[in-house]
This record gives C-alpha cells, sequence and structure tokens, in this order.
C-alpha cells in the first residue's frame, strides 16, 4: 500500500487511476452483453435456458426455473439457526430505518378552488438481482427487498445464478423469503437482466431492475436502462477513512482491509494528517495479511488502488475526500461530527471508530447498496424513493383561472403555441 505525500499532481494522478475501475471503461465487454440482450429479446426462455446450461452448467427449464417452496423449506434446514436468528435481527434495524424514508401523498387547496398536490405510488414490479459466483450475499438480498417492501411494490421477484445442480445457494433463499420476496427465478448474469427487461415466457418484464452483479450484469443494466428503470451502474467497492493522530492505527488497518477483500479492483484509502498514524497503519496491515483468508485478493486490491495520503492539513483532507466522493466513508477524528458536517460527497458516513463499515454491511439499518467511482457527487444510497413514482396533481376552477388566462395565452403564444393558447381561450369566449 503506497504511501504518498498529498499534491495537486498526486490527486489528479490517483483520481485518474480509481476511474479506470467503473464499468464505463470496460466498452470491450459490451459487443458480448448486447448479443446476450439481443438474444433473450428474440428468443425469450429459449436464449435463457441455453446461457444458463452454457455459463452455469445448469439444465434450466421451464418446469424448474422458479424456485419451489419445497426448495425454500430446505433451505432453512442447511443454514445455520444462528445466522437465522441474525438475518431476522437485521431485517428489524433495516426495515425500521426504511420507513421513515417513506413519503406520502399531498395535496394543498384554496378557498379560490385551486388544489395543488403529489400523489405517490409505488412501482408495480420490480427485479432484484441476486449474485452468485465467487461470493454470495444474503446481507445484499435484504438490502434490495426491504426498501420496495417498505415502498409497496406489488411484486418483487429475484434472480439468482444457480449451481450446477440447480440449487440456490440457501442463505440467499432464506434471506430472500425472510424480506418477503414474491417469485425467484433460477437465472443469472446478462441474460436475467434481459429476462427482467424485456420479459419471456417465463419471467415477467419488470419496472425496475435492482441489485449488484459482476460486469456483465453492470453493463447489461446500463444498457437497458430505458426499456426499465435501473438502480445504478455499480462499480467496484471501496473505503476512504479520515483519521487524525487520535485514531487507532489498527482499527484503521482491519477497517481498510475489509473492504480490499471484496474485490482486486477494490479501493482502500487512509486520508491523514499524521505521518505517524500512516507508518503504524502501514505496519498493522502487514501483520493482518499474514493471517486473513483472502489475504491474496487484498494485496492486489492494495497494490493497484489502495493508497495511504498524507495531508498538510484537515482543510486538504476534507477537499480530497470530497473529490473522490467514496462510497463509504469513516471519519475517526477528534470531533468527528464536525469533521461530517463538511462532507458534501459520500455514499454512506460512518463517525467514530466503534462505527466501523461492516456495521452498515450487515446490521445498522441504513442501506449499503451505494454509489461508487465517484457518482456520490450526485447519486444516493437505494431507498424507498427508487420503488416509488411521483405525479403532479393540478386543479383550477373557473373563478381561480379567470384572472390568470390572459397571462397563460400570452406565455403559449409568444411560443408560437397557439393551440395552447386556445386551449385556454375557449373556456373564456
Amino acid at each position: 500500500m503506497r504511501t504518498i505525500k498529498l499534491t495537486e499532481e498526486s490527486r489528479n494522478n490517483i483520481l485518474e487511476n480509481l476511474l479506470k475501475r467503473s464499468p464505463n471503461s470496460y466498452g470491450e465487454y459490451e459487443a458480448a452483453v448486447n448479443e446476450i440482450l439481443d438474444n433473450v429479446k428474440n428468443n425469450k426462455d429459449a436464449a435463457v435456458f441455453d446461457y444458463t446450461k452454457r455459463f452455469d452448467g445448469a439444465d434450466i427449464n421451464a418446469d424448474n426455473i422458479v424456485v419451489t417452496r419445497e426448495e425454500i423449506e430446505e433451505a432453512y434446514t442447511l443454514v445455520d439457526e444462528k445466522l437465522i436468528d441474525v438475518i431476522r435481527k437485521a431485517l428489524v434495524n433495516i426495515r425500521d430505518y426504511h420507513q421513515k424514508q417513506k413519503q406520502y401523498s399531498w395535496f394543498d387547496s384554496k378557498p379560490d378552488g385551486t388544489m395543488l398536490g403529489q400523489k405517490v405510488t409505488a412501482l408495480s414490479k420490480v427485479g432484484v438481482y441476486v449474485p452468485g459466483g465467487k461470493a454470495v450475499y444474503p446481507s445484499s438480498v435484504l438490502m434490495n427487498i426491504v426498501p420496495a417492501k417498505v415502498a409497496g411494490v406489488e411484486q418483487i421477484i429475484m434472480t439468482t445464478p444457480p449451481g450446477k445442480d440447480g440449487k440456490v445457494y440457501p442463505a440467499t433463499l432464506v434471506a430472500a423469503n425472510e424480506a418477503g420476496v414474491d417469485v425467484i427465478y433460477k437465472v443469472g448474469g446478462a441474460q436475467a437482466v434481459a429476462a427482467m427487461a424485456f420479459g419471456t415466457e417465463s419471467i415477467p418484464k419488470v419496472d425496475k431492475i435492482v441489485g449488484p452483479g459482476n460486469i456483465y450484469v453492470a453493463l447489461a443494466k446500463k444498457a437497458v436502462y430505458g426499456h426499465v428503470s435501473i438502480d445504478s451502474v455499480a462499480g467496484p467497492s471501496e473505503i476512504m477513512v479520515i483519521a487524525d493522530e487520535t485514531a487507532n492505527p489498527r482499527y484503521v488497518a482491519a477497517d481498510l482491509l475489509s473492504q480490499a477483500e471484496h474485490d482486486q479492483m477494490a479501493s482502500s484509502i487512509l486520508v491523514t494528517t499524521s505521518e505517524v498514524l500512516a507508518a503504524k497503519v502501514s505496519d498493522e496491515i502487514e501483520g493482518f495479511l499474514k493471517k486473513l483468508s483472502r489475504s491474496e485478493i487484498i494485496k492486489k486490491s492494495l497494490e493497484d488502488y489502495g493508497y495511504i495520503l498524507i495531508a498538510n492539513d484537515m482543510d486538504e483532507v476534507i477537499s480530497v475526500a470530497n473529490d473522490i466522493a467514496s462510497e463509504h466513508l469513516e471519519i475517526v477524528t477528534k470531533d468527528p461530527f464536525n469533521t461530517m458536517t463538511k462532507i458534501k460527497n459520500a455514499g454512506a458516513i460512518f463517525l467514530g471508530e466503534y462505527s466501523s463499515e461492516p456495521l452498515g454491511d450487515y446490521f445498522a439499518g441504513p442501506n449499503h447498496v451505494l454509489p461508487t467511482n465517484g457518482t456520490a457527487k450526485f447519486f444516493s444510497p437505494l431507498s424507498v424513493d427508487d420503488f416509488i413514482k411521483k405525479s403532479s396533481i393540478i386543479m383550477y376552477s373557473r373563478e381561480a383561472l379567470e384572472p390568470i388566462h390572459e397571462d397563460i395565452e400570452t406565455f403559449a403564444n409568444a411560443e408560437q403555441l397557439t393551440a395552447h393558447a386556445n386551449s385556454i381561450h375557449v373556456r373564456f369566449e
């Protein structure tokens, strides 16, 4: 993990390097993804079954593509009861947090017969993509399904790749069932995204697709945007820790490594004003690497996208944090709350030495589906808002319209839209 003195040049170099991780930088995969999307759009189930056999080695057909109640019940016997208990505890926190995000319709009426308002409606059908492969994340199942349930989505379907035996990972099934999913389909990859975007004989077209996945899934979601809505095009995970001389170097090192183990392209960055802390954190990282199970992945991640940045003062620390706009931002300083008030760009902010990133991943309640690759400058975490739409309500009486009708006609005529003007004018002929 490189230790670098923070300068304008080093800041620009780091930003450029981090942007290489964006799904937008992997255009060489787009042709393959588009071929899959077109095939599924045209050949529907037949294409889905063929890709599932080719990529996952599973014999899936119209009779066994849906996870049965018996398979879900079997999953409960295969998952440790302690994990099931933890999933249920986490669900309470996640549900409680998202309940506070609910929005409601509102209407504002005046004595002259004017009524304006906003009608909030949940989406009808949402598709949740859940990855398989190298790692399985039941926590992501909860984070994607719960806000949709709280929003009041009528039907939530889930797609996830099966193993060669045609079965879905048991913990994934348990988490989905506990969260309240309606139907689970055994299909993964870009073909699953295509099926949800266009619909097949077995899988219905949805209004929105959410959930993380590999580069093929990310590019497929990007390509179908417009046919359906999506949450975001997610990139590799990342963490930044802001720390001063009061921080515990062992804690900081452990937190940096918690993200580096996700993926060789994950990014872990420490920004500090203390050279002493920087050296101690570096030593702690070396010690942890000798005993962590995913140390090879971690080493590659730190080698390519890991940094310890030495800043001159906290103003410089805040500035680079806002430039990088990290997915996860931990603040371990004398007064973390005060530091937090100066942060403009971050997916999730963790305050103090006992608020490490995995707390947010699994248990605290806020959503862990977060903007990556600098998109926290304009995107927000997944929330109940992602599963609703809003309609404007407008109602005027004749008495309310009469004193302003000429103003509207003037505006319309100025834009040479005479039919617009006429629509108002005929009411007062």
